[in-house]
């Protein structure tokens, strides 16, 4: 049985991605603050409110926080442990504790269950931006180790939450017919504008975001390369749906275009668009609601030694959040970890 504790944007998400996938579960049981009953593309469920005793005899517990959004977690996800669940928290409360695995399933899944088989029973989910950048770089990192990524985001206005989309489609209409906007979800206008800062200050990064940090911070981790040297710039941009970043990385031996192109056809989890001639390249307008994050505009950075520069766009809803929690799931069930 699987539990889910949150039923906002990224919670009912991943009832879509559960049911969409075929997960093997004899319960699906949604916890929230109160009882009710919530209908889920087209299905009526009975949510709980929240207690210890709702965790009764389920094996896996998600968590579907959203950045920012403390505490669900933080107050429930021993008692789901305790009870017996191995937890998987899209929060970001746990996730650089050295005991917690942070897990991409095509990337670390390993690891993953390494840790599990010695105790770990609370999992975390990586942040939207670190999990659609690293769906293109490791796969080049598995043949050939990463030095040093420069990293640009530009992240949709979703992954601030159900505001910051309304937001979004307000000043669309007001700017259309000349009316002033009222920022309220951000600090400036964002239709017909780009905002440089996602999240606030980050002390032990002077000049940096707390999103910089997480993309930082997150990859080294899910990497195994503790001094990975890391730049990046985390840009919110008046997107509805799916994250794209400009990466520019150095490696310990030259790549080739090809070998490149030749590595993403085979990566799992990515799809390969590729074609400047033509005018093609993954765009956030193609990858909303996509499971797969696109891979694009590949080509040597004459910058850098053994640099190279790529372009990645994905859901950060979907592969961001809510899908990648299920795919952990499924990890956990295919290698009898639960």
């Amino acid at each position: 049985m699987i539990g889910l504790v949150g039923i906002g944007a990224v919670g009912t998400e991943m009832i879509k991605v559960l049911r969409q996938r075929n997960f093997p579960a004899s319960e699906i049981r949604i916890l929230a603050t109160r009882e009710r009953d919530e209908v889920i593309a087209g299905e009526t469920f009975h949510v709980l409110a929240t207690t210890p005793e709702a965790f009764e005899g389920l094996d896996i517990v998600l968590f579907a926080g959203t950045e920012g959004s403390k505490g669900a977690s933080k107050m429930w996800g021993q008692v789901a442990i305790d009870k017996g669940a191995i937890v998987i928290d899209n929060g970001d409360d746990f996730r650089m504790k050295e005991d917690v695995p942070l897990v991409i399933p095509e990337v670390n899944a390993d690891d993953m269950e390494a840790m599990i088989r010695k105790g770990s029973r609370f999992i975390a989910n990586p942040n939207c931006s670190t999990i659609i950048t690293l769906m293109g770089i490791s796969a080049l990192h598995r043949v050939n180790p990463l030095k040093h990524m420069t990293a640009v985001t530009f992240q949709s206005v979703s992954g601030a939450g159900r505001a910051a989309i309304d937001e979004l489609d307000v000043q669309m209409k007001q700017v259309a017919a000349g009316e002033p906007t009222t920022p309220k979800a951000f600090a400036h206008q964002i239709v017909a504008n780009v905002i440089p800062q996602i999240g606030g200050p980050k002390p032990e990064m002077p000049g940096f975001t707390s999103e910089e940090a997480k993309l930082t911070f997150e990859s080294r981790k899910i990497l195994g390369a503790p001094d990975l040297q890391i730049a990046c710039t985390c840009v919110r941009v008046p997107v509805f749906y799916a994250h794209s970043i400009a990466v520019h990385a150095t490696f310990e031996r030259p790549f080739t275009v090809e070998e490149m192109r030749d590595i993403f056809e085979k990566a799992p989890g990515v799809e390969l668009i590729d074609d400047l001639a033509a005018a093609a390249y993954p765009m956030p307008k193609d990858f909303g609601g996509k499971d797969a994050v696109g891979i694009g505009r590949i080509r040597l950075d004459p910058s850098a030694e053994n640099g190279v520069a790529l372009w990645c766009s994905g859901d950060n809803i979907r592969k961001g959040a809510a899908l990648n929690a299920v795919q952990i799931a499924e990890e956990l069930v295919k290698r009898n970890l639960v």
